[in-house]
């Protein structure tokens, strides 16, 4: 599954001009997204350019004022895609702020035993030094910091897969953008 943390204070010029490839691929690979707000009432709605990138029969937005999307309304989304409260899921993970939201809401995750791989290229930080030290932190908490090229591959798993051309028209548009989430990753 795909969390997706847009928010209105995100930086246009990093993400609503070049956004990630996942919620793209979601649909081509069929996994569920799940997506919230940071307080819109004060901080105003989520960049419109990033909500049309949603697939159709997405739930709608959920609002919080937590800093993790690991509110109730979004617990009770994720356990109906369980057979059993004791199941655990992989959750793909992009949006920001890195050093906020999406660190509370992976250490939550993984906290109650999911799989948690952050998208290195899918999250930002309106201070970009922080992005990287985030990561990194994630990454010692036990969360996989990788990028959407490998994860999509690593999804599609084969060549010879039906979805592999799309999925690989994807990472090619994408490509410079993994290269700076690397880069931004490898300084530490």
């Amino acid at each position: 599954m795909l969390l997706f943390i847009p928010s209105p204070l995100i930086s246009r010029a990093s993400h609503a001009d070049h956004p990630s490839p996942l919620p793209f691929a979601a649909k081509i690979l069929n996994i569920p997204i799940f997506i919230t707000t940071q307080n819109a009432s004060r901080l105003g709605d989520t960049v419109s350019e990033l909500t049309a990138l949603v697939p159709e029969g997405t739930p709608e937005a959920i609002d919080k004022t937590a800093f993790s999307m690991l509110v109730p309304e979004l617990q009770s989304q994720l356990q109906s895609l369980t057979s059993s409260a004791n199941e655990k899921l992989s959750v793909l993970l992009v949006g920001i702020e890195t050093h906020i939201c999406v660190t509370q809401t992976t250490l939550d995750l993984l906290a109650a035993g999911h799989r948690v791989y952050v998208i290195a290229d899918g999250v930002s930080s309106c201070n970009a030094g922080e992005r990287p030290v985030a990561l990194h932190r994630l990454a010692r908490e036990g969360a996989v910091v990788t990028t959407s090229e490998s994860i999509l591959f690593e999804l599609v798993g084969d060549a010879k897969d039906d979805k592999f051309r799309a999925v690989s028209g994807l990472v090619k548009e994408t490509k410079e953008e993994t290269k700076q989430a690397v880069e931004t990753f490898c300084r530490l």
